[in-house]
Protein backbone atom coordinates (compact mmCIF):
# COMPACT_ATOMS: atom_id res chain seq x y z
CA UNK A 1 0.00 0.00 0.00
CA UNK A 2 1.58 3.09 -0.91
CA UNK A 3 2.08 6.05 1.45
CA UNK A 4 -0.16 8.67 -0.02
CA UNK A 5 -3.40 5.34 0.14
CA UNK A 6 -2.45 5.34 4.34
CA UNK A 7 -2.46 9.24 4.87
CA UNK A 8 -6.09 8.98 2.46
CA UNK A 9 -7.02 5.73 4.97
CA UNK A 10 -6.27 7.84 8.34
CA UNK A 11 -7.94 11.12 6.83
CA UNK A 12 -11.23 9.87 5.76
CA UNK A 13 -11.18 6.67 8.15
CA UNK A 14 -14.74 5.67 7.27
CA UNK A 15 -15.26 7.56 4.23
CA UNK A 16 -12.44 5.93 2.59
CA UNK A 17 -13.65 2.49 3.62
CA UNK A 18 -17.25 3.12 2.35
CA UNK A 19 -16.18 4.80 -0.68
CA UNK A 20 -14.18 1.22 -1.64
CA UNK A 21 -16.99 -0.67 -0.30
CA UNK A 22 -19.67 1.05 -2.81
CA UNK A 23 -17.39 0.62 -5.56
CA UNK A 24 -16.94 -3.03 -4.63
CA UNK A 25 -20.45 -3.55 -4.68
CA UNK A 26 -21.63 -1.81 -7.84
CA UNK A 27 -18.16 -3.47 -9.40
CA UNK A 28 -18.35 -1.54 -12.57
CA UNK A 29 -15.73 -2.88 -13.99
CA UNK A 30 -15.97 -6.45 -12.96
CA UNK A 31 -13.05 -7.55 -10.69
CA UNK A 32 -14.71 -8.36 -7.73
CA UNK A 33 -13.93 -11.82 -7.17
CA UNK A 34 -15.51 -12.04 -3.09
CA UNK A 35 -12.38 -12.39 -1.55
CA UNK A 36 -10.52 -9.29 -2.90
CA UNK A 37 -12.44 -6.64 -1.26
CA UNK A 38 -9.66 -4.04 -1.30
CA UNK A 39 -9.73 -4.17 -5.31
CA UNK A 40 -11.11 -0.73 -5.54
CA UNK A 41 -8.79 1.01 -2.71
CA UNK A 42 -6.55 2.84 -5.67
CA UNK A 43 -9.95 4.51 -7.11
CA UNK A 44 -11.24 5.39 -3.89
CA UNK A 45 -7.83 6.90 -2.96
CA UNK A 46 -8.08 9.32 -6.63
CA UNK A 47 -11.89 10.05 -5.91
CA UNK A 48 -12.06 10.88 -2.43
CA UNK A 49 -9.19 13.98 -2.86
CA UNK A 50 -11.56 15.29 -5.46
CA UNK A 51 -14.70 16.04 -3.70
CA UNK A 52 -16.11 19.13 -2.68
CA UNK A 53 -19.23 19.85 -0.06
CA UNK A 54 -20.79 21.90 -3.27
CA UNK A 55 -21.15 19.01 -5.64
CA UNK A 56 -23.88 17.59 -6.52
CA UNK A 57 -24.63 14.19 -8.12
CA UNK A 58 -23.44 15.12 -11.67
CA UNK A 59 -20.16 16.30 -10.75
CA UNK A 60 -19.80 13.25 -8.63
CA UNK A 61 -20.52 11.19 -11.10
CA UNK A 62 -17.32 12.77 -13.76
CA UNK A 63 -14.89 12.71 -11.15
CA UNK A 64 -15.73 9.07 -11.00
CA UNK A 65 -16.11 8.22 -14.62
CA UNK A 66 -12.78 10.29 -15.02
CA UNK A 67 -11.27 7.96 -12.41
CA UNK A 68 -12.14 4.52 -13.97
CA UNK A 69 -10.98 6.14 -17.52
CA UNK A 70 -7.52 7.02 -15.76
CA UNK A 71 -7.58 3.55 -14.18
CA UNK A 72 -8.70 1.11 -16.58
CA UNK A 73 -9.08 3.23 -19.86
CA UNK A 74 -11.64 4.36 -21.18
CA UNK A 75 -12.30 1.02 -23.50
CA UNK A 76 -13.48 -0.42 -20.42
CA UNK A 77 -15.28 1.75 -18.57
CA UNK A 78 -19.26 1.35 -19.27
CA UNK A 79 -22.07 3.59 -19.66
CA UNK A 80 -22.78 6.95 -17.46
CA UNK A 81 -25.87 5.60 -15.82
CA UNK A 82 -23.58 3.04 -13.93
CA UNK A 83 -21.60 5.61 -12.85
CA UNK A 84 -24.26 8.12 -11.90
CA UNK A 85 -25.70 5.70 -9.74
CA UNK A 86 -22.25 4.97 -7.84
CA UNK A 87 -21.83 9.22 -7.57
CA UNK A 88 -25.18 8.80 -5.51
CA UNK A 89 -23.75 6.97 -3.08
CA UNK A 90 -20.37 8.45 -2.43
CA UNK A 91 -22.04 12.05 -2.44
CA UNK A 92 -24.40 10.90 0.32
CA UNK A 93 -21.89 9.05 2.28
CA UNK A 94 -19.56 12.09 2.00
CA UNK A 95 -22.33 14.50 3.11
CA UNK A 96 -22.83 12.18 5.87
CA UNK A 97 -19.07 12.46 7.41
Amino acid sequence: MSVDRKHLKKEYKELFATVSEILFRHDPIGINFGGNTDEYDPEAGTILPRLRPEHGVEDVTAIVREEFVHWFGSESVRGEAQYAAIAEEILNAYKRC
